[in-house]
């Protein structure tokens, strides 16, 4: 099967995906023309910010993994759909972490579809490299995974730290996340 149509639909998937953001995120501040009204929008600027970076790192990464693929298969597009479905939790709890101030559970909620996201792009990545072969040229680009790791592990503590410490340190650790994930 040719990864054509995979790409195209998961850029249209993923493009729509950032729009809801913006479009749900940026609004007008109230209450003012100055740039003491654009406090109050801090969170959800923030939210916004870390939802559109690690979005557009995705949409980058998910374009290079198909770029060195030559065929994809039934598996692959369930896997991708898996990846879609999680990504596509991205503005809802952007906008819910941005709302709320930062509050834990908020800001838990992001982890989890942040570590979801990534365990499904791991799944797609070796759905892929499966379909194509251990000595694929995804296969030798991908090699051991270890900002992969170090990401799933940042998440997971993140969410814990976000419950039972602060959500600062989880935020930190999510943001820490974001330049090595490229």
């Amino acid at each position: 099967m040719h990864k054509g149509r995979v790409e195209a639909f998961s850029d249209a998937v993923i493009a729509i995906i950032i729009t809801i953001i913006m479009v749900l995120e940026l609004r007008m501040p109230e209450g003012g023309d100055d740039w003491q009204a654009l406090l109050p929008l801090y969170p959800i600027f923030l939210s916004y910010v870390l939802s559109f970076l690690y979005l557009g790192i995705y949409w980058n990464n998910h374009h290079h993994m198909f770029q060195a693929v030559g065929h994809v298969n039934g598996a692959v597009l369930w896997a991708n759909l898996h990846f879609l479905f999680w990504m596509s939790l991205t503005p809802f709890v952007t906008r819910w972490m941005g709302e709320n101030h930062f509050a834990p559970v908020p800001v838990a909620l992001y982890g989890i579809v942040l570590l979801c996201s990534a365990v499904a792009y791991y799944i797609l990545e070796r759905t892929l490299i499966a379909a194509q072969g251990d000595k694929s040229q995804l296969a030798m680009a991908v090699g051991a995974e270890i900002k992969g790791w170090i990401s799933t592990a940042c998440y997971s503590v993140g969410v814990l730290v976000a419950l039972v410490w602060t959500p600062w340190v989880a935020l930190a650790l999510y943001s820490f996340v974001t330049p090595s994930s490229g």
